[in-house]
Formats: C-alpha cells, structure tokens, sequence
C-alpha cells in the first residue's frame, strides 16, 4: 500500500511539473503583439521590465511616432492602444557600436522553465565601410497576461 502511494505521488507530480515547466501551443504566435522598435532610447545593459500602466506606456513610445509639432500638438499622431488583458514587455537590447540593431518583427514565442523565448529575425550585415555610432536600441511587445515568467531570453533565427 505504501508503494502505491509513492508511485501514485511521483506520478502526480511529473504530470504537474510538465504542464506547468512549458508554456507552448501552436497559437503562441497569434497571441505575441509587436508594438514597436527604435534604435536609440534604451539601456545600456540589456534587461526588461514589465509595463503596467498606460501612462508609463505612453511616455515609452511618445517620441517613437513622428515628430511633436512645437506648439505641442500631437493629436495628428496615430499612437498604438495599450494592449488590454496582455503583459506589455519593454526589452532593451543594450549598447551597440555599430550596424542596425532594430528589432522589426518577433516569429515566435514560448516560455519554458520561467524564461520567455522571443525568437526574432537575424540582423542582416549592412556591409562596406560603417561609420562607428553608438545604439541602445529597444522594441515593446505584448504578451497574454497569464504568461509566467522571471526572465526574457532573445533566439535569432535565419
């Protein structure tokens, strides 16, 4: 009886562990939002932060839509909604030398062992003779709220 209950234990919780370690279905891409990039703005060290607040999303993409009028209207601008019922995500990519850092679109996403994967295209060499500028470039995106995760990882993929 008591190796019934053991083996009745183990199986309950490898059953848990599986479902709860990978967050992964087939529709994963239809529920990633990209909102939008720029190359310049961020952090110099590469991290995230989760925004939760639409003023706090609002003075993040401000500048990233066209210039403001200098009599402060900037009603003409088209400005993305705050996503409802989704986490939105502001990744900063950290400090680059040189080249085109932009993120321009997110191919996949899932999330396993607390890690959110966001595979992103790989940057294309911008060949000949570059001048030496420095970028922080960032990109924001949203993902459904009920995913759980303590770390963002990028994958680029050809």
């Amino acid at each position: 009886m008591k190796s019934l209950l053991i083996a009745l234990a183990a199986l309950l919780m490898s059953c848990t562990s599986a479902t709860s370690s990978q967050q992964k279905s087939p529709d994963m891409q239809k529920n990633v939002e990209f909102i939008v990039s720029q190359s310049q703005g961020g952090t110099q060290q590469a991290g995230f932060r989760i925004i939760k607040e639409e003023k706090d999303f609002r003075n993040i993409i401000k500048g990233s839509f066209g210039v403001i009028d200098a009599g402060g209207d900037d009603s003409y601008i088209k400005y993305p909604q705050f996503p409802k019922n989704k986490k939105v995500v502001l990744y900063n990519l950290g400090s680059f030398r040189s080249g085109s850092h932009t993120i321009n679109e997110i191919k996949s996403i899932s999330v396993k062992n607390n890690v959110l994967y966001v595979e992103v295209p790989e940057g294309e060499p911008s060949g000949g003779m570059e001048i030496q500028v420095l970028s922080n470039p960032w990109f924001l995106f949203a993902v459904p709220a009920d995913y759980q995760f303590t770390s963002v990882e990028l994958k680029y993929s050809k």
